[in-house]
């Protein structure tokens, strides 16, 4: 059954349910010329008269009442139908899958979630880490969350934080027993805590930067790990330097439980922006949460959770 058909038939059972072509087209919102040429030709493809007309009054005629019988309640449950799927306008639901590196999900995801979901309990989120710049579509997400320089040219970004400066940090116990360095030849000869992305064999680099010159340092240690957390611990257990981002371990810095160094050569990376393809039709839940990530320019957006 195509657009016009379903139309017309929607045409007829408000004439059999006004029992007038008057109010039928009032209600419709058109012409009573143009209503009853909608009912003259569906009663010509039929080859039947579904209605009984007189100057006075305006009944159903054995075939109309048949047809009433018939496709009343189909059309009944079609207007349920769209009521229902309306309704998800003003009450949103579904899963939404979404894959981000580990700082992403701790410092921009998690705390927009736990804002989120209280106001919309029918909605689920489902958060996936994952270091690699993953095919989101062959992955079956409905988006993924990168820094700016690492999202597809084809794809819908949305900023979604501020940019992040890195830093150099050590506990005291650490500075103890080890000189402060003062340039960054000087971190070869400390133990540094290093990170290895689950989807490369190299260590994460420590990357800096001053008066728009950029330099990558190789540092070794006694730890090795995937987790920026542990990273973290391993660090306030004075283990060793970490190359943290700054807003990680704010709160341990204004503590005193950490200290930074170089800050003079702190390198910012860009900021995160969450990314998916192009949709003609996306999901109130999706377009919802969509809104509640984007990046509003206020300081102090991003919270790091304990």
């Amino acid at each position: 059954m195509n657009g016009h058909q379903l139309k017309d038939l929607s045409a007829f059972l408000m004439v059999a349910e006004e029992a007038s072509f008057t109010r039928a087209a009032a209600k419709l919102g058109v012409s009573q010329s143009a209503l009853s040429q909608t009912i003259r030709g569906l009663e010509e493809r039929l080859g039947l008269r579904l209605f009984a007309r007189t100057t006075r009054s305006v009944s159903l005629t054995p075939a109309g009442e048949r047809l009433l019988e018939l496709i009343g309640p189909a059309m009944g449950q079609i207007d349920m139908g769209l009521e229902e799927i309306t309704e998800l306008r003003d009450k949103p639901a579904g899963t939404i899958r979404i894959n981000a590196d580990e700082y992403a999900v701790h410092s921009v995801l998690q705390p927009a979630v736990t804002r989120f979901l209280p106001e919309y309990p029918d909605i689920h989120i489902e958060l996936a880490i994952d270091y690699g710049l993953t095919d989101i579509v062959s992955g079956r997400y409905d988006a993924g969350v990168r820094r700016g320089g690492l999202v597809a040219k084809d794809m819908i970004a949305v900023q979604i934080s501020p940019p992040h400066p890195m830093a150099v940090v050590g506990s005291p116990a650490y500075f103890a027993r080890r000189s402060t360095p003062k340039t960054l030849h000087d971190l070869t000869e400390h133990t540094c805590i290093n990170l290895r992305l689950p989807t490369h064999g190299e260590h994460f680099p420590w990357v800096f930067e001053k008066a728009g010159k950029e330099q990558r340092v190789k540092v070794e240690g006694s730890l090795v790990t995937n987790s920026i957390a542990s990273i973290r611990d391993a660090a306030l257990g004075g283990l060793g330097l970490a190359y943290l981002p700054q807003a990680y371990v704010r709160d341990h810095l204004a503590a005193g439980q950490v200290i930074e160094v170089l800050a003079s050569w702190r390198k910012t990376f860009e900021p995160y922006h969450l990314y998916y393809p192009n949709r003609r039709h996306p999901s109130p839940a999706f377009s919802l949460f969509v809104e509640a990530l984007r990046y509003n320019g206020k300081p102090g957006f991003c919270v790091i959770p304990d």
